[in-house]
C-alpha cells in the first residue's frame, strides 16, 4: 500500500522527502507511472504548501500551475504554458513537475535555458541554487539529490525585452513537442536561442546567438544563416515521433521565425 502524507508547509514537505517520500504536486507525470505499476512506497502531497505557489518577476515557485503561469508568467514562458496538455492538465500540472521530470521535450525548459535561469533546491540541510545547465544532466536526469525538493525557478533581474516561444508537433494541441524553441532579444542586440526535444537536455546554440547580433530586421537575409546555424547546432534523434532530419530542419525554421518575430516587435 502506498503511504500518502499531506504537507501544509515547506518544513513538513522537506522532512517527508528526507524520510524517503516522493514529492507530488500536480501528478501529471508521477501518476502516469503509478498507473503503469511504478508505485512508490510513500508520497508527500505539496498542494497545500503556499510558499511553492508564489510568483514574482524574479522567481516562480515550483508549485505554480500552468494555468496561472499563462496569465502571470514572463511572455515566452506564458506562451509555452498555453501549449501544455489540455485545460485539465494546465489546471493541475506545475512548473516544478516539468523541471523535476526533466523530459527532453519539456515545454517550459527552453525558456529556462534562454534566460539562464537557476533551480532552487531545498533540503533539511538548507537551500542551494544551481544553474539550469548544471541541473539538467541527461534524459530525465538531474543534479537534484533524493532529499531535496525543487522549491522555485529563479530568473536574472533583467529579463530580455523581447522573447518568443513556439513548438512543432503532430497536432495543434495536446501534443508532445517534436521541437520546442525560445528566442530572446535585448535592445542592445544580444540574442539567445534555446531548444528542447533536439538533445538529451535543453540546449543553447552559441554560434547562432553570436551571429544573430548582425541581423537587424524581420526581413534581413541574415535570418537564413541564423536558421542554418541553429539546425547545425542541435543533436536530435529519430524516434516514434519524428526523424532526426525533420527535427533538425524544424529547429532551424522555428528559430528563424521566432527571431523575425522578436525583431518585428
Amino acid at each position: 500500500m502506498m503511504e500518502f502524507v499531506v504537507a501544509t508547509n515547506l518544513e513538513e514537505a522537506v522532512s517527508a522527502v528526507a524520510a524517503g517520500a516522493v514529492p507530488l504536486a500536480g501528478g501529471t507525470d508521477l501518476m502516469v507511472g503509478v498507473n503503469s505499476g511504478d508505485r512508490p512506497e510513500s508520497v508527500v502531497g505539496l498542494r497545500r504548501v503556499e510558499e511553492l505557489r508564489e510568483i514574482s518577476r524574479s522567481r516562480i515557485g515550483s508549485g505554480a500551475r500552468w494555468r496561472v503561469i499563462e496569465k502571470e508568467g514572463p511572455r515566452a514562458l506564458a506562451q509555452a504554458a498555453r501549449t501544455v496538455g489540455s485545460p485539465q492538465i494546465r489546471n493541475a500540472g506545475t512548473l516544478g513537475g516539468n523541471v523535476g521530470t526533466a523530459s527532453p521535450a519539456g515545454d517550459g525548459l527552453p525558456f529556462l535555458a534562454a534566460v539562464d535561469a537557476s533551480i532552487e533546491l531545498t533540503s533539511a540541510s538548507g537551500t542551494r541554487t544551481i544553474r539550469w545547465d548544471e541541473y539538467f544532466t541527461g534524459v530525465k536526469e538531474t543534479a537534484r539529490r533524493p532529499d531535496e525538493i525543487i522549491t522555485a525557478v529563479v530568473f536574472p533581474d533583467d529579463l530580455p525585452e523581447r522573447q518568443e516561444f513556439a513548438k512543432i508537433g503532430v497536432r495543434n494541441a495536446m501534443v508532445i513537442a517534436t521541437v520546442a524553441c525560445v528566442v530572446t532579444r535585448r535592445d542592445d542586440g544580444t540574442t539567445t536561442v534555446a531548444l528542447a526535444s533536439v538533445a538529451p537536455t535543453p540546449i543553447r546554440v552559441p554560434e547562432a546567438e553570436e551571429m544573430a547580433g548582425t541581423v537587424t530586421g524581420p526581413n534581413d537575409p541574415g535570418l537564413d544563416e541564423f536558421g542554418r546555424l541553429v539546425a547545425a547546432g542541435v543533436s536530435p534523434i529519430t524516434d516514434h515521433r519524428s526523424t532526426e532530419e525533420y527535427r533538425r530542419h524544424g529547429a532551424g525554421v522555428l528559430a528563424r521565425r521566432l527571431l523575425a518575430r522578436c525583431l518585428a516587435a
